[in-house]
């Protein structure tokens, strides 16, 4: 690779026209949802009885009448083919971390050169996949290759479009032969199960005999684009999606000039051609904008039901990569693909609402503010018992760049509720008197008036923390961009559902006539017991993380440490009473996790190594033996200093790179992993030691500088 590519990559992305704007017309989004089969297509493609129980199963839970699947699979085919669909597929979602589909055609043979299209309930229910090729943890061997794939009815089919046709896309889970999960929606559908369960039993607590439990979800999206020309040129990005060198560039963030900027045409076209295509899909992308880092982005959602959210989050980094690529873009989903500057996260916003009131509504009167503080302080005890559980769920290699540094919240778990509630629970607890709007100070009382009616934005953004109040849900900042919301959500529905049945098993023993004083007692005494997990202030500062120590909260600073809880002895308990995970379930993810962190680390450290002794190394050996005869022939004449700096700097550079890939090749013979991150974080250093002193148009690779502001 020589520097000529570099500067022809810099010279054909400056070339390239820029878009003028688009010719006004009339707004149309009657294609919104066009490739769902959503309730307008049951209804017109089903018998009506047929359709509202299909739509039961959809809305509202109901167990499917297996009956239908016929009807349905019929209805699928002929609405799809309609739409030019001759294949379908069982959409999973394996422990890759990704998706995966198998197309088999509708085509079905009749006789001698003769077919027909055909789709039974069969191929809808249920479909075989290999099941040995998948990451399993030890649930299943080489040789017990049977696994399944079954409809998930509440999650809709949809279209895939490609370049010669399409193929309709039915979301299943993904099981083993003999039952165990193998995939992340089957343990994400069991936690919502287990807590709209538990929410039920809570409010029938507070005389909310029957409610429709909806769990809902708005994952905001952030990514990184950048011009393909450059993408190629860097095996580390085609590679581990990172660049493993790279020297920051005089100017990045630090202006704070890009966050919220006027987006760049061509990047506004790509966004508004991955909006087009998500809303074919029916999925609400509604916010699109500049993120803090140069050419970071971010995309959010309208909130949809948690499992429809988690699979239109894979849809929507799928969707982002590919039209990236039709505009001669890379989409990087990396949590950190540029050393100083922000990482990409996924923001994680998550509510509960029964008959469409949101349970963290603080409501319009005593009473509803007494289930919110409930319902709050339920969120408190179970984020304090069981922050090793969520911490796990974004313990990877790229989090671990990410965490506690750039707008990312730290490893150490805490919860942000803002000074206003934070003060109403701290006078809840200490039973000190409570101002009163309109009226004279009065002790706090559960369901009575004293208690002030709260605002629904009752607190400010801390955009530190990683579980953070936010006016009526909470936002879980911690996982990264690259990874499924479905790990998270399920432990956290999971570690809720355990809260809330605390709650109930002492609620129900209240007597009715003095349930309010019982129940200001219960949360003066749950509060007491779980506030240290509470901080307001700045999760970034070193004093957080003494005060966190002293407070006994645990810092799992780093994958290998955040794995661990998984083999603990009551969380696996916990996990198994919720019927979320099994016992084996369990080790078997901490045993997939652990070993994707192993290859990836390696993956790294082997393209690390080669990089740098096939492409920096040779590229400055070039020029230090340029600059050594240079000075040879210089003699006595000026320029002699300037040039034994010169080579003073390349060979000491030199030596150290070479020194340092001596060190990351016997780590990598060991295949130890934190003897991998350091010797390729010392390789990277004296790399980009060097990128500040070589000749411009000698360094192989392309700089930052260009990366990040060329596009």
């Amino acid at each position: 690779m020589s520097s000529n590519n570099r500067i022809y990559a810099i010279n054909t992305v400056a070339a390239r026209p820029v878009p003028g704007p688009a010719p006004a017309k009339n707004v149309d989004i009657s294609f919104y949802g066009e490739d769902v089969f959503n309730g307008n297509a049951i209804r017109q493609y089903l018998p009506k009885d047929t359709a509202e129980k299909l739509l039961l199963t959809i809305t509202e839970g109901a167990p499917l009448d297996p009956a239908i699947a016929g009807d349905v699979a019929h209805a699928m085919k002929e609405w799809a083919m309609a739409r030019g669909v001759t294949h379908f597929t069982h959409w999973f979602q394996p422990l890759t971390g990704g998706t995966a589909e198998k197309h088999d055609a509708f085509l079905e043979g009749t006789g001698m050169a003769q077919a027909i299209m055909t789709f039974s309930g069969k191929n809808l229910i249920m479909s075989e996949p290999d099941a040995s090729s998948f990451p399993s943890g030890g649930l299943r061997c080489t040789f017990e290759a049977r696994g399944y794939t079954a409809w998930d009815p509440t999650s809709p089919a949809f279209i895939k479009r490609h370049a010669q046709g399409a193929t309709l896309c039915i979301p299943t889970v993904f099981c083993s032969y003999t039952g165990a999960a193998l995939d992340r929606k089957t343990p994400l559908l069991r936690s919502i199960q287990a807590l709209r369960s538990a929410v039920k039993r809570f409010m029938r607590c507070f005389g909310k005999d029957e409610c429709n439990v909806q769990l809902s979800l708005g994952a905001e999206q952030e990514y990184f684009l950048i011009d393909r020309n450059f993408y190629f040129q860097r095996p580390d990005l085609v590679q581990t999606g990172r660049t493993l060198f790279g020297a920051p560039p005089p100017k990045h963030q630090q202006l704070e000039d890009h966050y919220f900027g006027s987006i760049r045409p061509r990047v506004l076209n790509f966004m508004t051609e991955v909006e087009q295509e998500l809303w074919k899909l029916g999925i609400p992308a509604r916010t699109r904008h500049n993120e803090v880092a140069p050419a970071q982005f971010e995309l959010a959602p309208m909130y949809e039901e948690q499992n429809l959210a988690v699979d239109h989050n894979m849809l929507v980094m799928e969707i982002l990569r590919q039209v990236a690529e039709r505009n001669g873009l890379v989409c990087l989903l990396h949590e950190k693909p540029f050393a100083g500057v922000n990482g990409s996260g996924k923001h994680n916003n998550w509510s509960i609402s029964c008959d469409g009131r949101q349970l963290f509504d603080p409501g319009s009167n005593p009473e509803e503010n007494a289930l919110f503080l409930t319902a709050l302080c339920a969120i408190i005890r179970a984020v304090d018992l069981h922050s090793d559980l969520l911490r796990t769920t974004t313990g990877a290699a790229g989090n671990d760049h990410r965490l506690g540094a750039n707008e990312a919240p730290p490893a150490i778990t805490s919860i942000f509720l803002g000074e206003q509630l934070t003060g109403i629970l701290d006078t809840l607890e200490s039973g000190a008197p409570a101002g009163r709007s309109g009226g004279k100070p009065g002790r706090m009382k559960i369901g009575v008036d004293t208690l002030p009616v709260l605002p629904r934005d009752a607190t400010d953004r801390n955009r530190t923390s990683p579980f953070a109040f936010t006016g009526n849900k909470f936002e879980f900042r911690a996982p990264g961009s690259s990874q499924s919301c479905s790990g998270v959500n399920m432990m956290l529905n999971t570690i809720v559902a355990e809260s809330f049945d605390y709650f109930s098993e002492k609620l129900e023993q209240f007597p009715r006539k003095n349930f309010n004083e019982n129940l200001q007692k219960l949360l003066k005494e749950v509060y007491s017991a779980h506030k240290r997990v509470v901080f307001n202030g700045d999760n970034y500062s070193e004093a957080w993380a003494k005060e966190a120590e002293k407070r006994g909260l645990i810092n799992l600073n780093n994958t290998l440490d955040a794995l661990k809880p998984l083999k603990y002895d009551a969380n696996k308990k916990l996990m198994a009473h919720y019927g979320v995970l099994s016992e084996e379930e369990m080790d078997s993810r901490y045993e997939v996790f652990l070993e994707e962190y192993r290859r990836k680390i390696r993956i790294e450290g082997e393209v690390g190594l080669e990089m740098a002794r096939s492409t920096i190394l040779p590229a400055v050996s070039i020029e230090l033996g340029s600059a050594v005869e240079t000075l040879n022939a210089l003699g006595k004449y000026p320029g002699k200093r300037a040039m034994e700096r010169t080579v003073k700097a390349l060979g000491e550079g030199l030596d150290a790179l070479s020194d340092n890939c001596i060190a990351l090749e016997k780590a990598i013979k060991k295949d130890d992993c934190a003897a991998i991150i350091t010797a390729l974080e010392a390789t990277r250093a004296s790399a980009d030691a060097l990128e500040a002193v070589l000749d411009d148009k000698a360094w192989p690779i392309p700089k930052y500088r260009e990366i990040l502001f060329v596009y």
